[in-house]
């Protein structure tokens, strides 16, 4: 268990990275807490604006690597989120936003914890001294309680320095420079060309065989030296483990067809091996990111179908959302309107009923009582009309808003959405 950590700022290339499918062969974001967005680029451009908005911190994220040991099991993810609940207590950043990302590389799987270090309350930054230190401490103790060995980095028992020394002694500096080069021991690499050697019945064959196995003859300060294709280089005597066979039969028998003048010098065969290694690693890498490339271009292909569907299946929702809207306004338009005909049809004809007839009617047209009665009942239409319009209008008002809200509403699950696929074309 091997936990990288570091505050930084800079979220949305963060994101990128974290979500980079080109590099690794799975990737899953098992978690965002703190933020409205639930992708990763929403969620730490959210942050980024509080930090912006309300400090003037720059490293604003706090960003942790977690490395199991692949020799050793492989992690669950409760044991993951054991860990990092361990190391947010330990650090103080106990109920910050974070997001948590899995990845799977070469096929080892590592976690990636971003926290923001933006106490939104405070209105501060969390500070974090001592912080390698704090981690250090919540590892061993993660160890120790999951039975997990941990390098010799976090012990501080002197024999296991010591007994790691001796170990390295063994073989020197240049010799372990080129074990870890190479992939091969000393012992390996005797074994091959001792096999090469016995294996060959000319001088021709010999070399031809060397030349196979990635070594050049050269010649320096020695007659005869072997380069390998990553520029270290070996006495050739000093490779043959044969006891038998000394230095003068060597030079005896590649002597003839291979002089020491005819040779490439030591610095020459090192750059025919790195013109060689750069050669094979530009072919080799060239075939992998073709690979990557196709592999990427056939996910993002599936990632931005899926997108682009939920794109055409939000318009969709959409439309049927404004046309509920407007059938739901129009009723209630067509409820208050009739409404009101329906008081003014029982009005009419209780007005009807009551008109007088005969002698009482000459008599109310005489009097002035009947032009009383139809200026009275033209204020009262009015009245009423005005309370109808204003009804209508406040209606009208209401409709109008709950219109706005909802295109607002679209136009922000547009713009998610319109975020996403940038985030898909970065990736």
């Amino acid at each position: 268990m091997i936990p990288f950590a570091s505050q930084r700022g800079l979220g949305q290339d963060l994101a990128t990275h974290l979500l980079n499918e080109f590099d690794n062969e799975t990737m899953e974001v098992a978690g965002i807490r703190g933020a409205i967005a639930q992708d990763l680029h929403g969620a730490l451009k959210e942050w980024e604006i509080v930090a912006r908005e309300l400090t003037r911190c720059r490293n604003y994220l706090y960003s942790l690597s977690v490395n199991p040991d692949p020799v050793q099991e492989k992690l669950t993810r409760d044991q993951y989120f054991d860990y990092i609940d361990r190391t947010e207590k330990a650090l103080g950043l106990t109920g910050q936003p974070r997001a948590i990302v899995f990845h799977i590389k070469d096929g080892r799987e590592h976690c990636h914890v971003v926290w923001s270090r933006i106490d939104a309350e405070q209105g501060k930054a969390i500070p974090l001294p001592f912080d390698h230190d704090k981690l250090m401490t919540a590892t061993r103790e993660f160890a120790r309680d999951h039975g997990l060995t941990l390098p010799d980095g976090y012990h501080k028992a002197q024999k296991d320095k010591d007994r790691g020394r001796q170990q390295d002694n063994q073989l020197s500096l240049y010799e372990l420079y080129q074990q870890r080069t190479t992939s091969l021991t000393r012992e390996e690499r005797m074994e091959q060309v001792t096999a090469l050697w016995r294996a060959s019945d000319s001088p021709k064959a010999f070399v031809q065989a060397l030349a196979d196995h990635g070594y050049i003859l050269a010649t320096g300060k020695r007659p005869y030296i072997l380069v390998d294709i990553y520029g270290h280089m070996n006495a050739l005597p000093k490779l043959i483990d044969d006891r038998t066979v000394r230095l003068k039969h060597i030079r005896t028998f590649l002597r003839k067809d291979f002089p020491p003048e005819s040779l490439p010098t030591v610095e020459n065969a090192k750059k025919l091996a790195a013109a060689h290694r750069r050669s094979l690693e530009t072919d080799r890498e060239h075939e992998q990111r073709e690979e990557a490339i196709a592999h990427l271009k056939k996910v993002q292909a599936e990632r931005g179908q899926e997108a682009r569907q939920q794109q055409r299946a939000r318009r969709h929702r959409q439309q049927q959302e404004r046309q509920a809207l407007a059938q739901k306004h129009r009723a209630a338009r067509n409820a208050q309107r009739s409404a009101y005909l329906a008081q003014i049809k029982v009005i009419r004809p209780h007005r009807r009923r009551l008109r007088q007839q005969g002698l009482a009617a000459v008599f109310n047209r005489v009097s002035g009582i009947e032009l009383i009665r139809r200026t009275l009942r033209r204020y009262r239409d009015r009245k009423r009309y005005r309370v109808w319009l204003d009804q209508r209008n406040r209606l009208r008002e209401q409709q109008g808003q709950e219109c706005r809200e909802q295109q607002r509403r679209h136009e922000l699950r547009a713009l998610d959405l319109q975020r996403r696929l940038r985030a898909l074309a970065q990736l």
